[in-house]
């Protein structure tokens, strides 16, 4: 059975068209907290969002749905989206759920679910649950408790500072952050100035409608020119719900999430001792990791796992597998030994540990450039049904035919907006840029 509302990270689209509603909301907060009764004796979600204004609107929904249905409810407040995972966890509650639609823009906004696990609802628990949507809503015996979650922020600022090794510090590093007027606003700072840097903040004026707006890991050139301007070590940009990253250095270079995934691993490299050494010799990427950094992986003896777009299929791969770092170039990154889901400011903090521990900037750290890519994306009205035609799949065979070994082809629907993606990889990057043309345009047709 295909879900109706639930994409790869949650329900997501546009305010006030629907499902995003507080109709809808107020009927998936019952849906939700009726299976949560079922599975729980004294069942409790918490709720969080980011800085979005319509967050307030969709909270107040989720809160009467859960309450209606006998569910009790914590308000974390802007929180990032894996703080509320944590959240979730440490305080044994059966569900969390976060009001963000992440690097979209404010006129949209989402609603995603964490299990008491600290993970995203799998696919079979949103099919349970849009199963439910169309029926009648009835009051529970007793209804659900409200209570503010005062010390939210607190509580996850010492969690992430807890991932970062002791004997280290950040002393010694300027750090500009750019929070992109979302959910990391006042958390992000603190971590890294609780650790020793001196930190220059960006985009941390957040008044409802300018989230993500020129700002965040989707628009670096602020960021690029602040670290300059500053003479800064290093930049730190986040997306609106914090749970992606990028990377920029004081030379204006720009590093991906495959970029920081590397660096990660090259931690791990070092580390390794003779307990680990047979262990998690693998790491999850997606369809769209760069080539030269699988290439670049197997060099260092270890393998790169490929999953479907979208971090909830990353850690699917990591589980099945029992690995522990994984990510995609967007910048979502899963350390599992630190966190249960993708977490942008245990991801930098990973990031800036081999920096320091191995004593080399970024740009040493990746020792392998990638080859280029050329993405287009084609907006169509009704993406769901979309077949690749008999020419468009025969361009597509000549493509990877042509560009074989060292060149890919991949063509996908987005799970968060209503596009095909192209994305053609080459040595040279105007056989990408050919290619990726001729395939765009024979799918517009």
């Amino acid at each position: 059975m295909t879900k109706q509302y639930f994409g790869t990270d949650g329900i997501r689209g546009e305010v006030g068209v629907f499902p995003i509603t507080p109709d809808f909301a107020l009927k998936l907060g019952y849906a939700v907290g009726v299976i949560l009764k079922r599975n729980f004796k004294k069942p409790a979600i918490i709720i969080g969002k980011d800085t979005r204004l319509s967050g307030y609107l969709f909270e107040s929904s989720l809160e009467a749905g859960f309450s209606y249905a006998g569910v009790d409810v914590y308000m974390a407040g802007p929180v990032p989206t894996p703080a509320v995972a944590y959240l979730t966890r440490t305080l044994h509650l059966s569900a969390g759920v976060v009001i963000s639609a992440s690097h979209n823009p404010y006129q949209d906004n989402g609603i995603k679910f964490f299990s008491h696990m600290g993970a995203k609802f799998s696919d079979k628990m949103e099919l349970e649950i849009e199963q439910l949507l169309g029926q009648p809503m009835e009051m529970a015996e007793t209804l659900g408790k409200v209570r503010r979650l005062e010390d939210a922020k607190g509580r996850y600022i010492e969690f992430c500072k807890s991932t970062f090794p002791h004997h280290l510090n950040l002393n010694h590093m300027k750090i500009v952050l750019d929070v992109a007027n979302g959910a990391t606003y006042q958390i992000a700072p603190s971590v890294f100035e609780e650790l020793g840097a001196d930190v220059v903040t960006i985009a941390n004026t957040p008044n409802g409608i300018n989230i993500n707006h020129n700002c965040g890991s989707t628009h670096e050139q602020n960021l690029i020119k602040a670290v300059k301007d500053h003479n800064a070590d290093i930049g730190i940009a986040f997306d609106g719900d914090g749970d992606r990253v990028i990377f920029v250095d004081n030379n204006g270079l720009v590093y991906n999430g495959d970029k920081l995934l590397y660096a990660i691993l090259q931690y791990h490299i070092h580390k390794q001792d003779s307990h680990t050494k047979n262990h998690h010799k693998s790491i999850v990427g997606t369809v769209m990791t760069n080539l030269a950094m699988e290439h670049a992986i197997h060099k260092k003896g270890y393998g790169l796992i490929r999953a479907k777009v979208g971090d909830r299929y990353v850690l699917e791969e990591l589980h099945a597998h029992h690995l522990v770092l994984g990510g995609e170039a967007s910048g979502h990154i899963l350390c599992l030994d630190k966190h249960t889901t993708g977490d942008g400011i245990i991801s930098a903090l990973q990031v800036l540990k081999s920096i320091i521990a191995l004593n080399k900037p970024l740009n040493q750290l990746i020792d392998w450039e990638p080859y280029p890519q050329k993405l287009i994306n084609i907006k169509l009205d009704n993406i769901k049904n979309v077949i690749p035609s008999t020419h468009t799949q025969a361009i597509i065979t000549d493509a990877e035919e042509a560009l074989k070994p060292f060149g890919r082809v991949v063509v996908r629907k987005s799970g968060t907006e209503p596009l095909i993606r192209v994305m053609v990889e080459a040595k040279l990057s105007t056989d990408a840029q050919m290619w990726a043309d001729k395939i765009a345009l024979s799918i517009g047709k």
